[in-house]
C-alpha cells in the first residue's frame, strides 16, 4: 500500500484563484501538460499507482508487456522514448489499450477530498468531484459567476497577456476576438436597430486543443467534415458529431468548430482529402481547433446587459422557430427528491426529449415542462447532444434547484386549441419546412468541381450478376441520389473497369435512377439486370484535387478484395464529391429562422459572384454562431448551401445584394438549402 500526496496548488483557500487558471476537471491549478491534482483521503493500493508519476492512475493504458501507466504520462514519454520505462521493451502508444472496466471502476470509487476545503469540506468518490465542482460546490460557483460578470479585455488586452490562458484538462483554451475572412459575409455578426444604427457587437472565440485517442486502429471519430482549401469554405469545419462516438463521449467538440491544426500539422492550406487523410491516422489524434463561443451587443442606451450571453454555458432563451425556448425552475424538497420526468432520445434527432411526465411528481404538479419538450440545458450544462443518461446525472448531482432550458415546438391553432391533448402527446407531425423536395434552382457547381457522364453497354448471360453494391437513395436521411459502394471483383462491371465506387446512377436500360428510393433502385436493377442487354449510365463527379481521390480510389480497389460485404455497404463518399453534381440532380428544403428585431441571424456565408474573377460561387453557410436563432433552430449545418432567400435565387447575386437582402428580414426568413453529408470519420 502507499499513501499518495498531491501538490497543494492554492487548494486551502480561494485566495488567488482565477477561473481563467483553475482547472475544470479536478479544481487546482496546474499547467495544461501536468496531470489533475486530487487529494487522496486513503491509502492506494500499489497496483493502481502510475510507475512514471507515481501517483494513483488516470486514464489507465496498459502496454503490450504487462505494464500500466496514466495516458497523459504514457503519451508525452514516448514523444521522446520508444520503449517501456519499466522493462524497456519497444513500445509505440498505438500498441497500447485502455485497462479494463474493472480497473477503471476502483480509480472512479477512490475516495478524494473536494480542493477548496477551506470553504467545502466535502468528501467523494474521484468519479464525482468534477460534477461536484460544477454543481455543489460554493467556490468553484462562485469563480464561474465572477467570469461571467467580468467584461472581455481588448485584443490588445489579450496580446499582452498571452500566459493568462484558461486551462482545462488537457484542454488549452485561448481566447480570441473574431476576426471575419475576406470576403466573408456576416450577417451573423452586425446588427441594427430600427433606424439602421449598427449596434457592435463582440465575437468571441477559443482555441482549444483537444486530444482524442481510438481504442481501435480503425474505430471511427464520430466527426462528419466539411470545407477545405480546395472549396469555398475554405477551412477544415466538423459539420455534425455521431451520438453515441468516441467525440460524443468526449464531449468537447461541437458542429461548428474549425479545426486548425492535427497533430502539430497545420490544415491552413490543405484540399479536403489530404485532411481527412491526417485526421484518419490511427494514433493518438491531437487538434487544435477553434470553437465559437457566442457575441454579445452593447446597447448604448443602457449598460445593464454588459455579461457576454454568448459565453454562458447554457442556451438563452430567444424566439427561434420550429419552437419556443424556455426556462423553468424546480425546486425539491431535499436532494434525492425524484422529479417524476421520463428522459428519451430519438432516432431521427440528437439530444434529449421529455417522453412523460409521471403523475403526482413534481414536474408534472409545476406545470411548466410537457411531453416532447427538448432538453437544451440543465443546471448550465449543455445537453443538445447529449444523453438521457448524462442529463438524469446532472439532476442527480443537483441539490435542491434544478434549471431547465426547453425548447418547445411551436402550436399550430389545431395543436392549441386543447393543451391537455398536446402534453399528452409525445410525437407531433413534422412542420413542412422540414420536407426535402427536387431543387429547381439551376446553377453551375463551385469553382474546381464538375461531373462527367459515362455510359456503359454490355451483353451478358441474364444471370451474370453486375457485381455493384449501392446505398442512398431519396428515402435516407440526406436524400442522397443512388450511388455505387463497391464493384466486386466477380461482376462484369470490373471487367469492363469503367464504373467506380462513388459514381451516381443515373439510368439502366433508359428506366430512371435518380429520384428513387433505396428499394425502389434495388427492384430496378435486378429487374433490368435480368435482360440479356444492359446500358447502364452513370455520373462522376471531378475536382482540381481528383489525382489524389484517384490514388485512394485505386487503392480502395486493391483492397476491395479483402473487404467484407458489410464494409462496402458502409463505404461513404467524401462530402467533395457531392459538390460537382449538377443541380437538376439535387434535392433542397427550406428553413424557416424568426427572431426578434434586435437579435441577429446567427451564421455567417461565404461565396457569390467575384467581379475580379467573373466567376459565381455558391453561398456556403460557414459559421453558426452560438446562442443565436440559427443555433437553437437546430437544421443549419455548416457546408449547407444556399440556393434561394425567401423564394429568390441566389444566382448571380454578390455579396452587395445578399446582404441588404438578409437584413431587411426583421423577424422572419425563410432559406432554401441543399444539404450533403460531411466526409465521416
Amino acid at each position: 500500500m502507499a499513501t499518495t500526496e498531491t501538490k497543494a496548488a492554492g487548494s486551502s483557500s480561494c485566495t488567488g484563484l482565477s477561473w481563467a487558471r483553475v482547472c475544470k476537471e479536478c479544481g487546482q491549478q496546474h499547467d495544461c501538460q501536468d496531470s489533475h491534482l486530487y487529494e487522496y483521503q486513503d491509502e492506494v493500493d500499489d497496483e493502481l499507482m502510475c510507475h512514471i508519476c507515481l501517483q494513483p492512475l488516470l486514464r489507465p493504458m496498459d502496454t503490450p508487456c504487462g505494464h500500466t501507466y496514466c495516458f497523459h504520462c504514457l503519451s508525452n514519454f514516448l514523444k521522446e522514448q520508444d520503449f517501456c520505462p519499466v522493462d524497456r521493451q519497444r513500445l509505440q502508444l498505438h500498441q497500447c489499450r485502455p485497462s479494463s472496466l474493472l480497473v477503471r471502476n476502483l480509480l472512479d470509487k477512490l475516495l478524494v477530498a473536494c480542493p477548496h476545503h477551506a470553504e467545502c469540506q466535502t468528501q467523494m468518490q474521484r468519479c464525482e468531484l468534477q460534477p461536484h465542482l460544477h454543481n455543489r460546490c460554493p467556490v468553484f460557483r462562485r469563480l464561474r459567476e465572477e467570469a461571467e460578470k467580468r467584461k472581455r479585455p481588448s485584443w490588445n488586452e489579450l496580446k499582452g497577456r498571452k500566459g493568462d490562458v484558461e486551462l482545462s484538462g488537457d484542454v488549452k483554451q485561448t481566447a480570441l476576438p473574431r476576426v471575419s475572412d475576406p470576403g466573408l459575409i456576416n450577417p451573423a455578426y452586425e446588427e441594427y436597430e430600427e433606424d439602421n444604427t449598427p449596434l457592435r457587437s463582440s465575437l468571441v472565440a477559443e482555441a482549444n486543443v483537444v486530444e482524442l485517442l481510438r481504442e481501435e486502429p480503425d474505430e471511427e471519430l464520430g466527426l462528419r467534415i466539411v470545407g477545405g482549401k480546395d472549396t469555398p469554405l475554405g477551412n477544415i469545419v466538423i459539420q455534425e458529431i455521431v451520438r453515441d462516438s468516441i467525440a460524443a463521449r468526449d464531449g468537447r467538440l461541437a458542429p461548428g468548430d474549425h479545426i486548425l491544426e492535427v497533430n502539430d500539422i497545420s490544415l491552413a492550406s490543405v484540399p479536403h482529402s489530404r485532411a481527412i487523410a491526417l485526421l484518419r491516422q490511427p494514433s493518438l489524434l491531437r487538434l487544435t481547433v477553434l470553437q465559437e463561443k457566442g457575441f454579445k451587443t452593447r446597447d448604448p442606451r443602457s449598460d445593464l446587459h454588459s455579461a457576454n450571453p454568448g459565453l454562458s454555458t447554457a442556451p438563452q432563451p430567444t424566439h427561434s422557430s420550429p419552437g419556443t425556448v424556455l426556462q423553468v425552475t424546480l425546486m425539491k424538497s431535499h436532494r434525492t427528491e425524484p422529479l417524476g420526468i421520463k428522459l428519451i432520445r430519438k432516432s431521427d434527432e440528437s439530444g434529449v426529449f421529455i417522453l412523460d411526465l409521471l403523475s403526482g411528481g413534481l414536474a408534472a404538479k409545476d406545470g411548466k415542462l410537457r411531453n416532447n419538450d427538448k432538453v437544451l440545458a440543465i443546471n448550465g450544462q449543455d445537453l443538445r447532444h447529449g444523453t438521457p443518461e448524462s442529463a438524469a446525472q446532472i439532476i442527480q448531482a443537483s441539490e435542491v434547484r434544478v434549471n431547465f432550458v426547453v425548447m418547445r415546438a411551436t402550436e399550430t391553432p389545431e395543436e392549441g386549441g386543447s393543451r391537455e391533448g398536446t402534453a399528452r402527446t409525445a410525437r407531433r407531425a413534422p412542420e413542412p419546412q422540414y420536407f426535402r423536395r427536387r431543387s429547381t434552382y439551376m446553377k453551375d457547381p463551385p469553382g474546381g468541381f464538375s461531373s462527367q457522364e459515362k455510359t456503359v453497354s454490355m451483353k451478358k448471360e441474364p444471370r451474370l450478376s453486375l457485381g455493384i453494391t449501392i446505398a442512398g437513395g431519396r428515402d435516407c436521411r440526406s436524400r442522397l441520389p443512388v450511388y455505387i459502394t463497391s464493384v466486386q471483383p466477380v461482376g462484369c462491371l470490373h471487367r469492363d473497369g469503367t464504373i467506380k465506387r462513388g459514381d451516381v446512377l443515373l439510368s439502366i436500360n433508359s428506366v430512371d435512377l435518380t429520384q428513387l428510393t433505396y428499394n425502389e433502385a434495388v427492384s430496378a436493377l435486378k429487374a433490368q439486370t435480368a435482360q440479356s442487354q444492359v446500358v447502364l449510365r452513370v455520373i462522376q463527379t471531378l475536382s482540381e484535387d481528383s489525382e489524389e481521390e484517384a490514388d485512394a480510389s485505386r487503392k480502395d480497389e486493391l483492397d476491395l478484395s479483402d473487404d467484407s460485404r458489410e464494409d462496402a455497404l458502409n463505404w461513404t463518399p467524401l462530402w467533395t464529391r457531392w459538390l460537382g453534381l449538377p443541380s437538376h440532380m439535387h434535392w433542397c428544403r427550406d428553413i424557416v429562422l424568426h427572431k426578434t428585431n434586435n437579435e441577429s441571424w446567427g451564421f455567417s456565408i461565404v461565396g457569390g459572384y467575384e467581379e475580379s474573377h467573373g466567376q459565381q460561387q455558391p453561398f456556403y453557410i460557414k459559421t453558426i454562431v452560438p446562442g443565436t436563432p440559427a443555433h437553437f433552430d437546430g437544421r443549419l449545418k455548416c457546408g449547407d448551401e444556399i440556393v434561394a432567400v425567401n423564394g429568390a435565387t441566389t444566382v448571380g447575386m454578390n455579396n452587395s445584394s445578399l446582404i441588404p437582402m438578409l437584413k431587411l428580414q426583421k423577424n422572419k426568413v425563410t432559406l432554401t438549402v441543399v444539404s450533403w453529408p460531411g466526409s465521416l470519420l
